[in-house]
């Protein structure tokens, strides 16, 4: 059988081997209690008994061949068991030990032996706790757990065992139809598991706990299937800063990408991407509880308080969301259910003279939901036990259930805080597909990532389909690396289509002449491979108006760059552009992982100053040019600031992807590349590269690599 169809008998299995000390008689029980119906088996050969089994001597003994093996024995005997369940014909493992690959040295060749040991076998792990199937009831873990059986839910797949087992303990009434504590991916790498999990119509959803990947191309392919079928991946990655990634690679052998990068693959691939496990929870609960997709961004709001509506038009407002008026014959019917003094308005403050009526509240509240909005979300936030009664407050969520049965409108309950929406409430709140939130910021934070999961997916199967957005392995290259000057990087990239100014490559003694014949005014600069950086070193010079200005410049650049070896013997002279509307960095990075990607951002001396970029892993379309665009922090100087004119966007892209097709017509060369800063000109005038560089490997003259 082939690995995935081995790895799909792991993740539900009939027959089940623990292999291991008397350690292993709490798995063994755990397994039990989970519910696992099928055969036991359990491998030791020093004990009789082990959790009320009678112990197998050896795996070779075994009386069939089981679907799936819970392995805890150190890293050495796990080798040797993994060869000996796979020449048995066992489906999958769960590899426990540490002391792989994740510790470098000896680790790394022991890994190597592990998977050469597995052959076709899926293997979860080494390093790694493991494997819950909720839906089930198969427990292959060392340790306790806090999830129940489900009929359905959402899938973790985590690189930490201890998160994914904290996940299980959250206070969220997050339905768990799996688990599964990845470790160091010897041999199942994410996208395995993505595809083994989105061929089971119980799993509603997938939350990634990520360090670091291994196979950009595998996941992105797996990504994609899952975007396809309308499994929503929800992505928590770490290592994002020096001292986090550093970790990470000790942690799994995994390597922490860019996190720049990780951001462009995620936004590129539909997955949704979160910042705290908290985040993570709240939009894996929405995207599971609810019956529909919310794929619009128009919100009813219910409160019972004054603040509490301006609380939720605040976090409305921040994070995107439009909160539309009633009707006006809602307006009326509103008027007619609440008292003269109540305020009919959407965030609506239904007032406590509805409070514990859960017929008057369900009538308001299905007046308002019977309105256009995509979601009605009510706010409640239920006392501590012991205080008050919760009647009152069952009774609000009784009349949303009520509502919402009568308008088939989706809704969500919100509570401010989050621990006042008791367990006993979010029951009843999933039960009836209303999804329980918990915290107005990780509520909405949340509800946003998940509207644009859905419309970016609309748009990407509109367009292409998946396979526009598919990444491949990068190019490994190799040899020496140098830099095309000035000139030739702007010829190079002209012949692409990149917008430059009129310029003449002279000698010092031509540079005046060359300059009347552009045009005044112009700058002037020297010209050489070791110039990459020319203000700081004073061999720029601009707004030049005479012959005798440019004489002049040229003779201070030439005393400024006499210590750089052949830099003041070539001078670019270039028809000064005015009337940028503003300054742009157009480049190309490399990066082992990703390959080539393409950065947008703002340019000239804002560069390192406000930190305003966007990546894009190449290749890309202009769609996707335009909309890392709207994301710069300069978006509105290019839209048009104060009445200002805006900026030719179009051009703006066309110097995006002249850059980017050079880049691609040179994977196997292009270091780097930048053209810093681009004018983006007003509307129908071009963009334009002021300077630029270009960083490859060759051993060609550049005069030949700038003519191709």
């Amino acid at each position: 059988m082939s690995k995935q169809d081995n790895l799909r008998r792991l993740l539900a299995p009939r027959s089940v081997a623990f292999i291991g000390g008397r350690n292993i008689a709490a798995s063994v029980q755990d397994c039990i209690n989970s519910g696992f119906a099928g055969e036991i088996f359990v491998v030791n050969p020093k004990y009789d008994q082990i959790a009320g089994f009678d112990c197998v001597k050896s795996i070779a003994e075994l009386p069939a061949p089981p679907d799936a093996a819970f392995i805890a024995v150190n890293s050495e005997a796990t080798v040797e068991a993994v060869a000996q369940l796979a020449a048995l014909g066992t489906a999958g493992c769960v590899c426990y030990a540490a002391g792989f690959a994740e510790t470098g040295g000896a680790g790394v060749e022991l890994q190597r032996r592990l998977v050469a040991a597995a052959g076709d076998m899926a293997v979860v792990g080494p390093n790694c706790y493991g494997v819950l199937n909720y839906v089930d009831g198969v427990s292959l873990w060392p340790d306790i757990h806090g999830g129940r059986p489900v009929p359905r839910g959402v899938a973790i797949l985590s690189q930490s065992g201890n998160i994914g087992l904290n996940l299980t303990m959250a206070e969220r009434s997050l339905p768990l139809a799996y688990v599964i504590s990845v470790g160091n991916q010897a041999v199942l790498g994410i996208g395995d598991y993505i595809d083994a999990l989105i061929e089971d119509d119980r799993v509603d959803a997938i939350g990634i706990y990520l360090e670091g990947l291994n196979d950009i191309a595998g996941f992105s392919a797996a990504a994609a299937r899952a975007l396809q079928k309308g499994v929503p991946i929800v992505a928590l990655k770490s290592g994002v800063s020096d001292l986090g990634a550093e970790l990470t690679l000790s942690h799994t052998s995994s390597l922490a990408g860019s996190r720049e990068l990780y951001q462009a693959m995620f936004e590129r691939l539909g997955v949704i991407q979160v910042t705290s496990l908290s985040q993570m929870l709240e939009a894996l609960k929405l995207l599971s509880a609810l019956e529909a997709p919310v794929q619009g961004r128009r919100l009813n709001i219910l409160t019972c308080s004054g603040g509490d509506s301006a609380l939720a038009a605040d976090a409305a407002a921040e994070y995107g969301f439009a909160i539309p008026r009633f009707s006006d014959r809602q307006v009326a019917a509103l008027r007619a259910q609440l008292p003269s003094f109540a305020s009919v308005s959407n965030p609506l403050d239904y007032n406590t003279s509805l409070w514990g009526n859960a017929q008057a509240m369900a009538d308001c509240f299905a007046t308002v939901m019977e309105g256009e909005a995509d979601l009605t979300i009510l706010m409640l936030d239920y006392p501590r036990e012991g205080l008050a009664g919760h009647q009152p407050w069952n009774a609000a969520v009784e009349a949303l259930i009520l509502a919402k049965a009568r308008t088939g409108a989706p809704a969500a309950v919100l509570a401010s805080i989050p621990e006042l929406l008791p367990k006993a409430a979010r029951d009843r709140l999933i039960e009836n597909r209303i999804a329980p939130l918990q915290g107005i910021d990780m509520g909405f934070r949340g509800l946003a990532a998940v509207v644009g999961y859905h419309q970016r997916r609309a748009e990407i199967l509109a367009g292409d389909g998946v396979a526009q957005i598919l990444l491949s392995a990068p190019v490994q290259i190799d040899g020496p690396v140098e830099m095309l000057d000035e000139w030739h990087s702007k010829q190079a990239l002209a012949a692409r289509g990149l917008g430059i100014s009129p310029g003449r490559l002279v000698g010092a003694a031509d540079a005046a002449a060359a300059a009347a014949e552009i045009g005044f005014p112009v700058v002037v600069k020297a010209v050489s491979p070791a110039l990459a950086h020319k203000t700081e070193l004073g061999a720029v010079r601009l707004n030049l108006e005479t012959e005798a200005e440019v004489e002049q410049a040229v003779a201070e650049i030439a005393a400024n760059v006499a210590a750089v070896p052949g830099a003041g013997e070539r001078f670019l002279v270039e028809k000064m552009i005015p009337g940028a509307v503003a300054e742009l960095i157009i480049g190309i990075r490399r990066d082992p992982q990703f390959g080539l990607a393409l950065v947008l951002g703002a340019g000239g001396i804002l560069v390192n100053l406000i930190e305003d970029s966007q990546a894009l892993i190449l290749p890309t379309t202009r769609g996707d040019v335009r909309r890392a665009l709207g994301r710069l922090k300069v978006a509105r100087l290019l839209e048009g600031y104060r009445g200002k004119a805006a900026a030719d966007i179009e051009a703006i892209v066309d110097a995006a992807m002249a850059v980017a097709g050079y880049a691609l017509a040179h994977a196997d060369q292009v270091v780097e590349m930048d053209v810093n800063p681009l004018f983006a000109m007003p509307e129908g005038k071009g963009a334009i590269a002021a300077d630029a560089l270009i960083r490859q490997v060759t051993a060609r003259p550049l005069d030949q690599l700038a003519a191709e």
